[in-house]
């Protein structure tokens, strides 16, 4: 078992506050992590954690920019204090590297003051946004069980009012995964350019009872756990196993034909670089994993924020280098179990290329044959990657000839344009397009009636 070649980068998630939020959301697989430390009190990661922790993970990366990944629970309770304190670390210990901070928040503590130090200190915002009102507070409620929409919401507009760089992070689930273009439209409303669909798949454990936790949230145990059922019993507001393809395919339509390069939908984005040659920049769809570890509150360092169970642990930061941890061979083999681990079902499959079983965590079903390891989500991936085959094909040729993916739009208009009578919203795009006789604009030298346009 071998360092990957390359130089080493990797990221982690960084949780200083632990499970610890201000939200109650039905969803979160999270807030049971408490019981990983039963009996403490002190869940802010302390200033010493802290520097040992910036200054090893700059000096373990071994490429020129550092991303530093915040999340929770709520970091934002934590105060601005504490991320003014981490940035003046990352600064003392940079040794010449660019360093970058992302954080992710349910956005309802954001104040001004907030604002002006995300704006000024150049962290990239992920909003937490489940879609429009009704959908959103159906599961992220606060500990009251009051809703959170309007918090959120006040919390956008503090970003955009201080110009503060943000994404949207929507998790799909089972109420939300049947209003696909309801929730896209809103965010592209709300201001969302950058849009992230999460897959909620929770597991019962086998010896669930028909009964929530006192928590009121599901005790799934690791996700690596034997699943003898050909039936997986996952949580009432888990996505269901063909639905977040529906929902992937009906916002894909109404983007490649109206929004590319407009709107960043992030599996899309990760599809054209699949296609295109470039590899996955999203782990889930890598052929193996490890590089994407997550470190708590008190410094242990846990494989990936799905694994964050004691089998996974690593070590901490405070008695074992990052380096080592990540270059050890538990880690290594965590890794490459994702490549190794696959069904021959998957292994044949003809979307493998793009899949590549994705995250392990959801591998739990039994293939037609009765192989364990199928994910859960196979069928939604199936649906989505052979329904974007065809133009993520285009857009990797428009590519290839020096051309923006986005004229694929065009083409979608000039395809459709004959059937347009009188003024139209596309109209001017469609004087844009190429005419039937003119060349392919994806280069092969072709006419557009002979090449594209047939394919549209």
């Amino acid at each position: 078992m071998n360092q990957p070649a390359g130089p080493l980068a990797f990221h982690i998630m960084t949780k200083p506050i632990g499970p610890i939020c201000n939200l109650d959301c039905r969803y979160c697989f999270y807030l049971q992590k408490e019981d990983l430390y039963p009996g403490n009190r002190r869940w802010a990661m302390s200033d010493e954690v802290l520097e040992r922790y910036i200054r090893d993970y700059i000096a373990a990366q071994e490429v020129p920019e550092v991303n530093f990944a915040w999340q929770g629970g709520e970091p934002t309770l934590l105060g601005v204090r504490f991320f003014r304190k981490a940035v003046e670390l990352q600064k003392r210990h940079a040794r010449g590297k660019r360093i970058s901070n992302a954080i992710q928040t349910n956005g309802t503590l954001l104040d001004d003051e907030w604002c002006r130090f995300l704006h000024d200190n150049d962290f990239l915002v992920g909003l937490s946004l489940d879609g429009p009102r009704d959908l959103h507070d159906a599961y992220r409620r606060d500990k009251r069980d009051r809703p959170s929409f309007d918090r959120v919401m006040r919390g956008l507009e503090l970003m955009q009012k201080h110009r503060v760089e943000f994404n949207t992070l929507t998790v799909v689930n089972r109420l939300n995964a049947h209003h696909p273009l309801e929730v896209y439209r809103f965010l592209k409303q709300a201001g969302s350019r950058f849009l992230q669909f999460i897959p909620l798949v929770e597991r019962m454990p086998p010896e669930a009872v028909a009964e929530p936790a006192p928590s009121g949230h599901a005790l799934a145990g690791p996700p690596d756990l034997d699943d003898d059922t050909r039936a997986p019993r996952v949580t009432e507001w888990s996505v269901e196993a063909e639905q977040f393809g529906v929902f992937l395919c009906a916002i894909y339509d109404e983007w490649v034909r109206n929004d590319v390069a407009r709107v960043f939908v992030q599996i899309f984005d990760t599809a054209l670089g699949i296609w295109a040659g470039a590899g996955a920049s999203l782990c889930v769809f890598a052929e193996t994993c490890g590089r994407g570890l997550a470190i708590e509150h008190n410094g242990d360092l846990y494989a990936c924020d799905h694994y964050v169970y004691p089998e996974h642990r690593l070590g901490n930061v405070m008695e074992v280098g990052i380096k080592d941890m990540v270059l050890s061979r538990q880690q290594l083999a965590f890794g490459e179990a994702k490549r190794d681990t696959l069904p021959a079902y998957c292994r044949s499959c003809e979307v493998l290329f793009a899949c590549r079983g994705e995250c392990p965590k959801h591998r739990f079903v039994r293939t037609p044959d009765g192989e364990p390891g199928l994910n859960y989500l196979c069928p939604s991936y199936k649906r989505f990657f052979k329904h974007i085959d065809r133009d993520m094909r285009l857009m990797t040729q428009l590519l290839q000839a020096n051309r923006a993916p986005a004229e694929i739009m065009s083409m979608y208009a000039h395809a459709r344009a004959p059937h347009v009578v009188g003024p139209s919203q596309n109209a001017a795009v469609v004087r844009h397009a190429p005419g039937r006789n003119d060349p392919c604009p994806c280069g092969s030298g072709r006419k557009f009636k002979q090449c594209c346009l047939n394919r549209l």
